[in-house]
């Protein structure tokens, strides 16, 4: 049996890694919680590797309430410092402080905006980007998209999401289609509708 071509950044040795490459990175994501989830461990991301965070998605998701909104914008200090104290996830003061806050950001877009996921897929007019990457060196690491994504969500109060978080952030969502020409995934993701 013939093993897939695969984006190149999706290690073979590790299996985490493969499976998110092959079931999640890319697939267009429309659910308000779902973006949130995304938002908030690209937020953990900075600085560190995906795969680190990827490892600790599942402690994340129990720590903080599995990314719900309200219950995370409820937090305060004493929940901070348990946090800091578990290890199931990236123990950071600023960020674990961030992603409470971009709880609160969320739901005050949400009140003003509706949708958080259509107003995220404004960005890109609704429809998935066609990346059309040849290889590894032809992915930007901002785009002028996700310069103006991360001012507006900066202007309204999100943090840690800098433009490099936020390309991140769109090609995970599938707001664009950035696996390479030669994954088995880009033709399948851009036959059901994702560029």
């Amino acid at each position: 049996m013939t093993t897939p071509v695969r984006c190149a950044w999706a290690d073979l040795r590790k299996p985490l890694y493969v499976r998110y490459h092959d079931e999640e990175w890319g697939v267009p994501v429309r659910d308000d919680r779902q973006m949130f989830e995304h938002l908030c461990l690209e937020s953990a991301q900075a600085g560190l590797s995906w795969y680190t965070v990827l490892q600790k998605r599942d402690g994340y998701r129990r720590a903080f309430a599995g990314f719900d909104p309200e219950r995370i914008a409820a937090f305060n200090a004493l929940d901070v410092e348990r946090l800091l104290g578990d290890p199931g996830i990236i123990r950071n003061r600023a960020k674990i402080e961030a992603l409470i806050g971009n709880a609160r950001a969320y739901l005050e877009l949400q009140s003003c905006d509706g949708s958080f996921a259509q107003f995220l897929w404004g960005f890109v007019d609704g429809k998935p980007l066609a990346g059309e990457r040849q290889s590894q060196a032809d992915y930007p690491v901002t785009t002028p998209i996700s310069d103006a994504l991360a001012r507006e969500l900066r202007r309204r109060g999100f943090r840690f999401l800098g433009s490099t978080s936020c390309y991140a952030h769109m090609q995970a969502t599938g707001m664009v289609n950035d696996h390479l020409l030669c994954c088995f995934r880009h033709r399948e993701i851009s036959d059901a509708g994702g560029a």
